[in-house]
């Protein structure tokens, strides 16, 4: 875990609730139960969008909402960031004056977990971007990624019912963030991105979640040429991947995976042979846990 510059607290007793019930066998049993929260996201005076989240990191998750949905600009100067954790409220204060009443008029409900939304001109943005050519995945550093991140601590081996995303940079992953939505996931480390002047030169993306629309749209947004799955493809996904030129990658599990655009990228420097299948993953209290689809 020391490698990571932000990785998961499945301990932090705040993210999970310890739940009775019964088994298979009719047998009494207790497990950690994943808690959601609603957060709602204020832009200087305005409201903008009320999300479900965990509740860990407020600040990342709303700063990288705001520069995905294009509300806030890469070279805004934020002034402060307010949480109220009482009323589950986080005000995002800019030097610039914003109003986006129009623009949250116009929003589509997207693919992802506890609703996602996407803004009409996202779009617009996404179609402008050109994707750095010259990045490379070298199937051993793919082969690292998926071993380190799947044997690290987590909610997701904790609780299950959890997505994941991880920031990485060649075998090693970097910032790893959790939530009930993977659009949630991906705002968070985008946040992160913003908040420490973080470049995404040299970066690549992985996430437990299917590969959707949403996930490449908002991966694009943040200049990340590669993109990673242990999970498979929406048809619109690989579309959007082929049309901005996105490494995407999925079913990433063991010596196994699968890329359906953007595959030039990719240097092919280690045996698949020698490389293990994945086993079954087993948290830390003993217990198999699901994949997350």
């Amino acid at each position: 875990m020391t490698e990571y510059l932000l990785a998961p607290d499945p301990g932090d007793p705040k993210l999970t609730n310890r739940v009775s019930g019964t088994d298979q066998h009719g047998n009494g049993i207790e497990t950690n139960v994943v808690v959601e929260r609603p957060m709602t996201l204020y832009l200087n005076g305005q409201e903008i969008v009320t999300m479900m989240t965990i509740g860990d990191y407020p600040d990342y998750l709303a700063l990288g909402y705001l520069l995905n949905q294009n509300m806030l600009r890469p070279d805004d100067t934020v002034i402060a960031i307010d949480v109220d954790e009482e009323i589950d409220v986080v005000v995002v204060r800019t030097e610039r004056r914003t109003d986006f009443e129009e623009k949250l008029k116009k929003k589509t409900l997207t693919s992802g977990c506890a609703q996602g939304t996407a803004f009409g001109d996202v779009m617009e943005v996404f179609e402008s971007i050109d994707l750095p050519r010259d990045e490379r995945l070298h199937t051993s550093w793919l082969y690292a990624l998926t071993r380190k991140i799947n044997t690290s601590e987590s909610l997701y081996l904790n609780a299950g019912a959890i997505h994941g995303c991880v920031l990485c940079e060649q075998d090693r992953p970097l910032v790893y963030m959790e939530d009930v939505g993977r659009h949630n996931a991906i705002d968070k480390i985008a946040g992160y991105m913003f908040r420490h002047g973080l470049s995404p030169h040299g970066k690549s993306f992985y996430t437990t979640g299917r590969l959707t629309s949403e996930m490449v749209i908002k991966c694009v947004q943040m200049r990340i040429p590669i993109l990673i799955s242990r999970s498979g493809f929406t048809a619109w996904g690989v579309d959007l991947a082929r049309q901005a030129g996105l490494t995407l990658i999925g079913r990433a599990k063991g010596k196994r995976f699968i890329c359906l655009a953007g595959e030039d990228r990719i240097v092919y420097d280690s045996d698949p042979e020698t490389v293990p299948e994945e086993s079954h993953r087993v948290s830390r209290k003993g217990s198999l846990t699901e994949d997350v689809a």
